[in-house]
């Protein structure tokens, strides 16, 4: 059994080469030979492919891929599962936080027959912000994508090769790891392993790129924001309906009640905010489908070091 490591790679000079370390002594203690580490430099702005070349001259296992620009997460992933020859897929962080040397726990927990194993964390060294990011998918994934409450979904997980083998099948613009893999299986589980402190640097994930995510996860795999939308629509147009009833009975019985500008113009603003809110969805879907359609892709490489066909 073949096991392959899939690294995204993000200002992470200082630190990519103490996760690969620790994943070769892993390696080495539990008497595995056959393994191969696939790292996807995701248009870094610091030196960060050039380690990776370095780490590829001395390690003939390990698969270099440098993208031509800042892709993303879910793009770097894909683009690696299409390089990866194992058995058994693994994919975890560059900076340090998710521990290789527990590996051992989520392949164990892989052979009492589940599809999927993502790591589960008692205590997260992440920042509040990012925790608070974390808490806020878990509750969208569970609405829109149907995911398990029990579930935790995290970026340290193992998968069964078939599964990845249907990931890459995906071939439209906007990746989304997590919504591809409740697609395929809900033969997932948890296992709890350490998290640790970055080894230096800060989250690559700003507010903005978070919100990005989420609305290309949400947008490509559910339509249940449009059946909202569809909702509150027809909740705002029977809540107007009502008004306006209660509106003429009201001056029927006292003709002396003046009609209210302000009132009236706050329906305005409320129902034109939704319809605004309701015509944006429509066409974030709408110019994803362009997209699509187009043709645009989800990753360009530039190069890739230590990588034959007879590798696959």
């Amino acid at each position: 059994m073949k096991l392959s490591f899939v690294i995204p790679c993000y200002r992470s000079s200082n630190t990519i080469g103490f996760v690969v370390d620790e994943i070769k002594e892993k390696m080495k203690s539990m008497s595995i030979s056959d393994y191969e580490i696939v790292l996807v430099n995701d248009c870094s702005p610091d030196n960060t492919f050039e380690v990776i070349r370095q780490i590829c001259a001395e390690n003939p296992n390990v698969i270099g891929i440098d993208h031509t620009k800042n892709f993303g997460q879910h793009a770097a992933l894909m683009a690696g599962f299409h390089y990866v020859s194992g058995d058994i897929v693994i994919c975890l962080d560059d900076d340090g936080q998710t521990p290789a040397n527990e590996v051992d726990r989520l392949l164990s927990k892989l052979d009492e027959g589940y599809d999927v194993v993502y790591a589960k964390y008692d205590k997260k060294k992440h920042s509040a912000f990012r925790n608070m990011g974390t808490i806020f998918n878990k509750k969208l994934t569970e609405v829109m994508l149907e995911k398990p409450k029990e579930l935790h979904i995290t970026s340290y997980f193992v998968m069964r090769r078939f599964i990845m083998d249907e990931i890459i099948r995906y071939k439209n613009a906007y990746p989304y790891v997590i919504g591809l893999i409740l697609r395929a299986t809900k033969n997932i589980c948890n296992v709890t392993v350490t998290h640790r402190d970055r080894i230096e640097g800060k989250s690559g994930y700003s507010f903005r790129k978070l919100i990005s995510l989420w609305v290309n996860g949400f947008t490509a795999f559910s339509v249940i924001p449009l059946r909202m939308a569809t909702f509150s629509g027809a909740v705002f147009a029977f809540a107007g309906f009502v008004f306006a009833i209660y509106t003429v009975i009201n001056k029927l019985i006292n003709p002396e009640v003046p009609m209210g500008w302000s009132s009236t113009f706050s329906a305005l603003l409320v129902i034109g905010g939704l319809l605004l809110l309701v015509l944006g969805m429509i066409g974030e879907y709408v110019g994803r489908i362009y997209i699509s359609l187009n043709s645009s892709p989800q990753y360009v490489i530039r190069s890739v070091v230590n990588y034959t066909e007879e590798k696959k």
